[in-house]
């Protein structure tokens, strides 16, 4: 049997000032809608590191946040995130929120921070003066325009996975794509 349907695609905006790891010309794009105090989004980021090992750069991972009101601090860990990318460093401080879940208050990200080598003085100024907290707002209504209502919540070359799926579910579904871009 040939199933000649394209599957259901959703077009989210990635904007230029978005956290984005891998190339962009990469031929698998993943927009991930997470929350850094929500432990099945540590279980997506570490599904997500394994398929980046398995495919390289023919994955491009653009992070956006979604931080959910049951989690009182995640919202200020995704403005902490944004203040890191000023400095060059969203990567590294997005993969320590994620390892610190359960301790990302604001005295905390800034220790993070400084671990971390960023200027301290200017991420706590940026931190504690909320510069991104319209940016985060942002996502978040990007998001629930593209019906997004829990985390994580992701996107593979438009096509709508919610929830922590296992390495091979992705797996799969790359390589679906993969197919689909070659029949091209």
């Amino acid at each position: 049997i040939v199933v000649l349907l394209d599957p259901p695609r959703q077009d989210v905006q990635v904007l230029p000032d978005d956290a984005v790891s891998g190339p962009a010309n990469a031929l698998i794009e993943i927009v991930e809608f997470s929350d850094f105090d929500c432990p099945y989004c540590q279980q997506a980021t570490d599904t997500l590191s394994k398929l980046r090992e398995l495919f390289g750069d023919q994955i491009r991972l653009v992070y956006k946040d979604f931080p959910l009101p049951s989690h009182p601090n995640a919202f200020k860990a995704a403005e902490a995130g944004r203040c890191a990318k000023d400095q060059g460093k969203f990567w590294e401080l997005h993969d320590k929120m994620f390892a610190s879940q359960g301790a990302l208050e604001p005295d905390s990200l800034k220790l993070y921070a400084a671990e971390l080598g960023l200027d301290a003085a200017a991420f706590s100024l940026c931190l504690d003066e909320g510069r991104y907290a319209d940016r985060v707002q942002r996502d978040m209504a990007i998001g629930a325009d593209h019906g997004v209502s829990s985390t994580p919540t992701l996107f593979v070359n438009g096509r709508l996975v919610a929830g922590a799926m296992p390495l091979g579910f992705f797996e799969e579904l790359v390589r679906e794509e993969l197919a689909i871009i070659n029949q091209r």
